[in-house]
């Protein structure tokens, strides 16, 4: 008999959730993970009493009580309301795209004066089925919104320049005529207080966990230990990149600790225009409210993925979406490995689906166990 029922390979919010419910229902786990900390990109590091967002700015949100009640489970949440700010050339600009917006834009007042705008300035371009990226913008929004708020971000963002951009990647832009400034329109919102870690650590207790530890550069020895896998890392590594290497986008962090309290007045501010490098500035006291006498921010800088980053975003086009259906059909008939979680499913997950799929999936195959075991 095999010393653990699963082997979990990434502490991240889709292998704890797993983890955590394998263990409820009576079953041993052991979780493993290449990094120094338990959390994914959702690990926070407590510097002057403030929970630094390591990985990117983390705000939950979601519209599936299930999901919400669950993580509440491990970590109360404040009433945080995502509402970022765009800076192009020393101008502020609410988002989402609202009326605050068009006001700032154009002085218009009503729905029916920005609606009437936004339809002239389209009107105009006489695009028929865009082409690229900058064509399906132009036609969504028009010329101003794009040339201020999306033309340079995206190009940094993606590295490429809009025209180059396939048009799939803005299949849509929110506009809202109301003078609404919340980002998300999902019923739950907020930030768990004392950060992410707690909602982890819940999940995690009471299973043995192994950090600095590389599941591919000992498979041998971990496949040993269990009869499955829950495999939530880079999927073509896991095939030692037999169909091509997947793309990604990265990310590099500048923190910086100002002996001030209050830096820019909100926690995320956008730069939209290409001359500043990067896109966006974190402050992150304000994710919970802080009163500390110093703060910290964090300045995004996009780049492109190269073996030893962090993956961020896939790159979804169809030579990387052709890849990945070649790793997944025979993932698909790995018995003893179940891969789950934005790595392993090359898909952009926001944390609430991620956790969503966990319960999902840790459902399915503890169902299935059980009536097998009878």
């Amino acid at each position: 008999m095999k010393p653990y029922d699963y082997v979990i390979v990434g502490a991240g919010l889709f292998g704890a959730t797993f983890a955590h419910q394998a263990k409820r229902k009576g079953k041993k786990c052991l979780v493993i993970d290449k990094r120094s900390h338990k959390g994914g990109n959702v690990f926070c590091k407590n510097e002057e009493g403030i929970n630094v967002h390591v990985y990117g700015a983390h705000i939950f949100h979601t519209n599936d009580k299930k999901v919400w009640d669950f993580v509440n489970g491990f970590a109360e949440f404040n009433r945080y309301t995502n509402s970022p700010l765009a800076n192009y050339k020393g101008e502020l600009y609410n988002l989402p795209f609202n009326m605050n917006t068009f006001y700032k834009l154009w002085q218009v007042i009503t729905p029916q004066e920005a609606q009437k705008k936004l339809q002239e300035q389209i009107a105009v371009l006489n695009i028929g089925e865009p082409s690229n990226l900058e064509e399906q913008a132009l036609k969504l929004v028009g010329t101003d919104i794009y040339e201020k708020l999306i033309k340079g971000y995206t190009e940094k963002q993606w590295g490429r320049k809009a025209v180059d951009l396939p048009a799939f990647i803005i299949k849509r832009l929110p506009l809202r005529f109301t003078y609404d400034n919340n980002y998300f329109n999902d019923k739950y919102q907020g930030i768990p207080i004392g950060g992410y870690n707690k909602i982890i650590d819940g999940l995690l207790e009471g299973i043995e966990v192994r950090l600095n530890t590389d599941f591919l550069k000992d498979r041998e020895f971990f496949t040993g230990l269990t009869d499955k896998i829950i495999y939530t890392g880079p999927i073509d590594e896991y095939y030692d990149f037999e169909f091509g290497m997947l793309e990604y986008r990265s990310l590099r962090f500048e923190n910086e600790l100002l002996q001030q309290q209050n830096y820019q007045g909100n926690a995320v501010v956008n730069y939209t225009e290409k001359e500043i490098p990067y896109t966006r500035i974190i402050e992150h006291k304000h994710f919970e409210f802080g009163t500390q006498s110093n703060t910290i921010i964090t300045k995004e800088y996009p780049s492109e993925w190269k073996p030893g980053m962090e993956q961020y975003y896939p790159v979804n086009d169809a030579v990387n979406e052709k890849r990945f259906k070649h790793y997944k059909s025979i993932a698909d008939n790995e018995p003893a490995v179940i891969f789950g979680g934005r790595l392993a499913e090359y898909k952009y997950y926001d944390m609430h689906q991620v956790i969503a799929s966990a319960l999902a999936k840790s459902k399915v195959i503890l169902q299935e166990l059980e009536f097998l075991e009878v």
